[in-house]
């Protein structure tokens, strides 16, 4: 551990050991009217794998990206409602150009070879031949369903330089994992690849890019070449500050002075936090939005990154979360941590559909083969279906809950987990200048995680005074809608 033990970190390292939402009986918790830990932008999936397979299925896009009913394997799914799609810029090709290919590892598993667009480094024109812009089409065509189901965020994000800007032309990594793999001749190479996307789906796909990340956990030294299994490649920090610099002038370039810088997607928050302070001023003054990876999952300092985050005046995004347990427990508890701790102000989960626990929807991406929906999916829809974009984040009072309040519906939300004894759980709403009306019913929707309720909702709620509660069974996950609330 790089930082000093001190009195501050071990009274982090206290408050973030409390990682699993256990309650005793009948405990309050209190909604806080008065914190603003930002504006919601919503829920939301990177693209890549799963729709390089299933980019055609429109009944996916519904179940994903709409809050409608659909049919799926028999069964009626309520749709998820996300809002943000993170699109993977690929750096895979298999022409040869003067005597040079690819390099593939042998453990590369081939529905992680995403197309590059960009084939060769004869010409930085995309009418030129060096450019291929039908490749991908499944990828693309999930993007555009999901922009027509409402989704509204879009980020073109990167794994690896497309593999002939590479050292060893692998795009899966340096031969030792830990060493830079982009070649210093093509660091604007780089830049440029993914400038002239963003600015060729505006003008030809109909979709503009809020941000652009070029990296994707960079400092990290699993980027092997010989043993990588998928799109990956290790940029040391100072290489990370000469791209971002570069990203920045050739999207100016191209006219998209507005489209956001986000960086730098590493793995855990610790090393979220360690690269932001190595950037320098130079690139994180360019640099819009903090991106981090949700995998050091309940560890970590999340509340120093959200400190030098709001201390910078940056957005937080959790852009990648996943893991492998189908039951939607871990994925609750992390989800409350980061709203605690963190405060994003988006959260995106990696791959919808995966086999071993890790989707949303069980499948497997190689053979094109779907399974059932998840009981993670209905946990995760527990807090995707009611956190809406433009909701404010308030202080749940607890580390088992989360509060959302929408001012123009004058409507509060909150989600809540009890991974304890089977129980009640009150909510005071007494810090508000109206706390509901007394009497009035308040929809609460449940899921039980493991298996149960999925989505069940329920009319059997009302408040008293300013107070509700509810019978919470041990690895439940309930959502409540507080309707007639004023800050």
């Amino acid at each position: 551990m790089k930082q000093a033990m001190n009195g501050d970190w071990l009274l982090g390292l206290a408050l973030m050991a409390s990682t699993l939402p256990i309650v005793t009986a009948d405990l309050t918790t209190t909604i806080s009217s008065t914190t603003n830990w930002g504006t919601w932008e919503g829920f939301g999936v990177s693209l890549a794998w799963w729709a390089k397979a299933f980019g055609t299925r429109t009944d996916l896009a519904d179940i994903l990206f709409s809050t409608k009913s659909t049919t799926y394997n028999g069964q009626s799914v309520p749709g998820i409602g996300l809002t943000i799609a993170r699109y993977n810029a690929g750096a895979c090709s298999w022409n040869t150009y003067n005597g040079s290919a690819m390099v593939v590892s042998p453990d590369m598993i081939t529905s992680r070879q995403i197309d590059s667009y960009w084939l060769d480094w004869a010409s930085t024109s995309p009418s030129s031949s060096s450019w291929s812009w039908s490749v991908d089409a499944n990828q693309r065509n999930m993007l555009t369903l999901a922009k027509a189901r409402g989704a509204n965020i879009f980020e073109l994000f990167s794994n690896s330089p497309t593999w002939w800007m590479c050292i060893n032309h692998n795009p899966s990594g340096s031969n030792d994992g830990s060493s830079n793999n982009l070649q210093s001749w093509n660091y604007d190479q780089h830049a440029i690849y993914l400038a002239t996307i963003a600015e060729y789906a505006a003008s030809n796909w109909g979709v503009s890019f809020q941000s652009v990340e070029a990296f994707n956990e960079p400092v990290s030294a699993w980027w092997n070449g010989e043993t990588g299994t998928q799109e990956g490649c290790h940029f040391d920090v100072s290489t990370q500050a000469t791209v971002i610099g570069n990203l920045r002038t050739e999207l100016n370039s191209r006219g998209l002075s507005s489209t956001l810088i986000a960086a730098s997607d590493e793995n855990t928050y610790d090393l979220a936090v360690s690269t932001w302070n190595s950037l320098g001023s130079t690139a994180t003054g360019k640099v819009d939005r903090i991106n981090v990876h949700g995998y050091q999952y309940t560890g970590g300092r999340r509340d120093t990154l959200y400190s030098l985050a709001s201390g910078a005046g940056k957005r937080l995004w959790n852009s990648e979360y996943g893991e492998s347990d189908a039951t939607g427990q871990r994925l609750v508890t992390n989800l409350l941590l980061d709203f605690r701790w963190l405060h994003p102000t988006a959260w995106v989960y990696w791959q919808a559909i995966d086999g071993g626990g890790w989707g949303l929807i069980d499948g497997n991406n190689d053979n094109v083969t779907l399974g059932a929906v998840s009981q993670k999916y209905y946990a995760l829809a527990q807090f995707a279906r009611h956190i809406r974009p433009g909701m404010r984040i308030l202080d749940g009072g607890s580390n088992y809950t989360v509060a959302a309040y929408d001012s123009s519906a004058q409507k509060l939300v909150i989600v809540a987990a009890n991974w304890g004894t089977a129980q009640y759980l009150n909510f005071d709403l007494s810090s508000f200048s109206t706390p509901g009306v007394s009497g009035a019913l308040v929809p609460r929707w449940k899921t039980q995680v493991g298996s149960g309720d999925q989505y069940a909702s329920y009319s059997d709620t009302y408040i008293s005074g300013s107070k509700f509660w509810s019978y919470f069974p041990t690895g439940a996950v309930q959502t409540f809608e507080v309707s007639n609330v004023t800050l």
